[in-house]
């Protein structure tokens, strides 16, 4: 082991893999952990960081983001996009296929892929996204974590709406399907019911619950028939999850979001548009429903769904504000949050953001504290709360719906492959990360 490139924590509460905490020390070298014990020995590390009262968590992977480039860079872009990571805590993303030109081809893959290398902070992968009449592609592109298909709130090519068109993507091939489950032909025939009103709380009407579970039932079956690994993406209703405690085959996944679990209906009152979304948020019941069906496994793990828009576009009247809220740097500190406050405990909110996304994903090596794994890792303080603050956000649409809240779990110092990215509030913006690979 060359010491010149290793970096040592000393005295930090660590997050083992089995959930248990244990006071100790970690040791890194060229991009991987190679040792966690209660003591390291070790000469001269290049670097050493005292971590006496912080707690030591794998990095968060952040399984659905929106990172607008190419062609919407006004919102965001992959470098101040993965700043925004590197400071909440998440040294991976998977980001989604609705950029200009859309991620439907191996060419556009790889363009992704180049601008990530040169821009990201943090590791990236990008999904392939299905219009129904790109099947080579879907099933060729390499590396994907998998095909994207919008079966409703969409427009344009990649609005992927009828079961014949569905099916043809469903039988052929192996690769995961993550879908946006929302009933395409439903929400049009609401738009017209509710046609003419301006409040943004009519979302939740025009999308409502219905929506989702007609589209997740679809897509289920689906699944079923073909045995195909089904991921259900940024589930929104009590329905939805008793759906799949009833019903969820071994091959069949799904995620939330921290909206999804700590907003409902009553922020349209406080914030607005910026509380606009889709799948749209819903009742202080569907939260309750969707947290326990979080507990108890019927849904897997979180999502963030970073979504940005500028101040200007949300200010526009509804339904000409834009869908979608950011989410990646406030994301790790809600849950931990949530974790402190009795919802959960620190370890799940580990396997639902880091281990069990590496696991679903097949990314190998991250979502452990462990010898072998990637020094992926982020510090935390869980004795200091401290305020979201618009000023202080990365995000270049720079707000979030979560302003004023008071969060502890904020990241002191984030790692990705052994490297400081962030520590204190300083970012070192020379830290590239590495493409994902997937199992």
């Amino acid at each position: 082991m060359s010491s010149s490139q290793s970096l040592l924590i000393r005295h930090a509460r660590i997050i083992l893999p089995n959930g248990e905490l244990m006071v100790g020390d970690v040791l890194m070298c060229d991009r991987q952990i190679v040792e966690v014990a209660p003591k390291i020995s070790i000469a001269t590390p290049t670097r050493e960081i005292d971590a006496e009262g912080l707690t030591l968590l794998p990095g968060v992977i952040d399984p659905q983001v929106h990172f607008r480039e190419p062609g919407l860079e006004h919102k965001e872009d992959l470098f101040t996009a993965s700043c925004a990571c590197a400071k909440g805590g998440v040294t991976s993303f998977l980001e989604m296929p609705n950029t200009r030109p859309l991620t439907t081809t191996q060419e556009a893959l790889d363009d992704k892929l180049q601008r990530a290398s040169n821009k990201c902070l943090v590791n990236y992968g990008f999904f392939i996204g299905a219009t129904g009449e790109n099947l080579p592609d879907l099933l060729s592109a390499q590396p994907t974590p998998g095909i994207k298909i919008f079966m409703g709130s969409m427009h344009g090519q990649l609005l992927v709406d009828r079961e014949a068109t569905l099916e043809a993507i469903f039988a052929e091939g192996d690769r995961l399907i993550a879908v946006h489950a929302e009933d395409q032909a439903r929400i049009n025939q609401r738009r017209q019911e509710f046609a003419g009103i301006h409040d943004p709380a009519v979302h939740s009407q025009i999308q409502d619950n219905q929506a989702a579970l007609l589209a997740t039932e679809l897509a289920l079956k689906l699944s079923k028939k073909y045995q195909r690994r089904l991921h259900i993406l940024h589930m929104s209703t009590a329905e939805e999850a008793e759906l799949l405690r009833q019903d969820k085959p071994s091959w069949v996944t799904a995620e939330v979001t921290p909206q999804h679990l700590l907003l409902n209906t009553s922020a349209y009152e406080k914030i607005g548009t910026l509380a606009q979304m889709n799948p749209p948020l819903r009742s202080p019941h569907d939260n309750q429903v969707l947290w326990q069906a979080l507990r108890d496994g019927a849904i897997d793990f979180i999502a963030t769904d970073h979504a940005p828009h500028t101040l200007a576009e949300k200010a526009q009247e509804y339904p000409n504000s834009p869908s979608g809220m950011p989410g990646v740097e406030t994301s790790l500190a809600l849950m931990l949050t949530a974790a402190m406050q009795g919802q959960c405990t620190v370890a799940q909110v580990v396997n639902w953001m880091s281990t069990a996304v590496a696991k679903a994903y097949g990314i190998p090596n991250k979502g452990a504290i462990a010898p072998g794994y990637d020094a992926d890792l982020v510090l935390v303080d869980l004795n200091i709360y401290r305020p979201v603050r618009r000023e202080e956000l990365l995000t270049k649409c720079g707000w979030s719906p979560f302003e004023g809240w008071n969060l502890t779990g904020w990241a002191v110092t984030t790692i990705v492959g052994g490297e400081i990215v962030y520590n204190k509030g300083q970012l070192n913006t020379d830290v590239r990360g590495q493409a994902l690979t997937f199992l």
